[in-house]
């Protein structure tokens, strides 16, 4: 009869933890923690392959194509680029954008770090102006805005009641004088400095105060303390939202489609890069052409962020 020290003892599942081994449960329940973040995943790599991959692709194929949207694409080659090259609406969109962004995104990042200064001050109730001053950012791109942004700066419209009522006669037709048009859109941009001003005040909010006050005992005002001090510190901040809203401002097309009706008018004097691709698609079933012109596009906005990045070396500083 064997003795009871021959008799191997039945091992528990915290001593199996305990010297390296791991229950069957503990187990199956580590390979199933190892698939559940990739299936919480699974719906945004969906919409990466089906929603933006895949019309990325099948845009850079049809670029290269004859494509009406009605019968079946015919490969082309170079055609649709080499015609750009004879396109003068093609040249008056780029000029009309470059020039819409040039003036229009300086201006609103120097309204909203305007208005993010004067909200830094420790205003009562801001959370309040907060919110407010953030709207517009909202409701800019919406149609109703545009709408009303046509009857504002129309012939008949409030501006126009304003300064008359102020004496001034013969007020122009805003958007319909090819001269203002474009100005008018460049104000609406502007209005919208919502966003890009929430971003400055939280970056001020981080500045230490005690830079102001080194800068203050040494005999430095409140302008040099801003070209000093304020700048430098923010300008990761003031980068980040160059780059952002340079962007967004390739990208603007409802403002332009709504006050011109669609045309790019008067005198192709809105006619925005994204409204004249628009038109070719989906007006002249030039989809080949207007694919070719997403991709010039899309050159664009990626060399000119390019360009920011490697110039942002020489104004941006960090911490370190």
């Amino acid at each position: 009869m064997p003795s009871t020290l021959d008799v191997e003892p039945r091992t528990r599942p915290e001593d199996a933890a305990a010297a390296g081994g791991r229950p069957r449960a503990a187990r199956k329940k580590r390979s199933w923690g190892g698939v559940t973040p990739y299936l919480f995943l699974a719906p945004w790599f969906a919409g990466l392959l089906f929603i933006t991959a895949g019309p990325i692709v099948a845009s850079a194929y049809l670029s290269f194509t004859d494509y009406s949207l009605i019968g079946a694409p015919e490969w082309t080659g170079l055609e649709n680029y080499q015609r750009m090259l004879d396109d003068p609406r093609f040249y008056q969109s780029l000029k009309v954008t470059f020039v819409y962004v040039l003036v229009s995104v300086p201006l609103q990042l120097a309204f909203a770090l305007f208005l993010a200064m004067v909200l830094d001050r420790g205003l009562r109730g801001l959370a309040l102006y907060r919110s407010i001053f953030y709207l517009p950012s909202l409701l800019g791109g919406s149609v109703a805005i545009a709408i009303l942004w046509r009857q504002i700066f129309g012939s008949e419209g409030l501006l126009n009641g304003v300064l008359q009522f102020l004496g001034v006669e013969n007020p122009p037709g805003w958007v319909s004088d090819p001269d203002y048009a474009l100005g008018t859109l460049i104000i609406l941009n502007v209005w919208t400095f919502g966003a890009p001003m929430v971003i400055f005040l939280a970056g001020l909010r981080q500045i230490p105060t005690m830079y102001y006050e080194a800068a203050s005992l040494d005999g430095a005002g409140k302008v040099r303390q801003f070209f000093a001090v304020t700048l430098p510190l923010l300008s990761p901040i003031i980068f980040f939202n160059l780059v952002l809203q340079i962007i967004n401002a390739f990208q603007t097309f409802t403002q332009a489609f709504i006050v011109s009706g669609g045309t790019g008018g008067p005198a192709d004097s809105t006619l925005f890069y994204t409204l004249y691709l628009y038109q070719r698609g989906f007006g002249n079933f030039d989809m080949g052409y207007a694919s070719a012109l997403a991709w010039v596009l899309l050159l664009i906005v990626g060399g000119l962020t390019a360009v920011n990045f490697i110039a942002s070396k020489y104004w941006v500083f960090y911490g370190d």
